[in-house]
């Protein structure tokens, strides 16, 4: 371990990228986690996700350019990476990880470095190669994945101080929560949809039969039923509350 290093920012990845193992120790111990790399790397992430699609060769490109969505790639770029993050930091708390979410960001986003790589090589060659060719397309795919992935576990394993089998099932499970987070999330955007579709009906029919009320109007109505709903739940918990404390002090003057 080499405690001399003095980086710039910028050149941290590079240096994990070279040495996986060894990097990622340096990086720990010399405290060089840099934020603005990590949503920088983010970033390219997605632009070069979109980029895969839209530019990658049409003897190659497997995609629907003409109906571009990008909120696909937002998801799967973005969000599932903000995703491993947040199910990673939770899980490692509960067993013992000595990784802070700053730290996990940091390794993960530099994890992403050989699979951005990869891709804008693989861009590039796609517009070069012919079907025949294609094999070097995957040639590249694996190696740059597979070392995101080493790069990833060894990440895990350093900022956590685990071993090799505490790294493994530590990532299993992040992998688990990450599934139920997203189920989760989908249930609960489902909610908020209905939610929002009750209130909008209720708001057009109350429009619909009294045209002479105005829309700011309907609002304060609302407001203000949702501040009296607000209200009597607090008054209830706090004659809850006063009630349980009188039974309290007469079980304690009993004793």
């Amino acid at each position: 371990m080499r405690f001399d290093l003095d980086l710039p920012a910028w050149k941290w990845p590079f240096y994990v990228m070279r040495h996986p193992f060894e990097g990622y120790e340096d990086l720990r111990w010399k405290k060089a986690y840099n934020m603005p790399s990590a949503i920088i790397i983010v970033a390219l992430f997605f632009i070069v996700s979109v980029f895969d699609v839209l530019l990658t060769g049409f003897l190659h490109n497997h995609s629907m350019v003409k109906v571009f969505n990008v909120i696909p790639i937002i998801i799967r770029t973005i969000v599932l990476f903000i995703t491993w993050v947040v199910a990673n930091w939770s899980l490692c708390t509960l067993f013992n990880g000595e990784g802070k979410m700053k730290a996990i960001c940091v390794n993960t986003a530099y994890a992403l470095c050989p699979y951005i790589i990869g891709k804008i090589i693989n861009i590039i060659l796609s517009n070069m190669l012919t079907t025949d060719e294609s094999a070097f397309l995957v040639f590249v795919s694996y190696i740059t994945i597979g070392l995101s992935v080493l790069m990833l576990f060894s990440g895990m394993k350093t900022v956590h101080q685990y071993t090799f089998w505490q790294t493994f099932w530590s990532i299993v499970f992040t992998l688990v929560a990450m599934v139920i987070i997203i189920i989760l999330a989908v249930l609960l955007v489902s909610l908020f949809q209905q939610v929002y579709l009750f209130v909008n009906a209720l708001y057009t029919e109350i429009l619909y039969r009294n045209p002479n009320m105005t829309s700011a109007g309907l609002i304060f109505i609302f407001i203000g039923i949702i501040a009296a709903v607000v209200a009597i739940i607090c008054v209830a918990y706090t004659f809850f509350e006063k009630a349980q404390k009188k039974k309290e002090q007469k079980k304690f003057n009993k004793g």
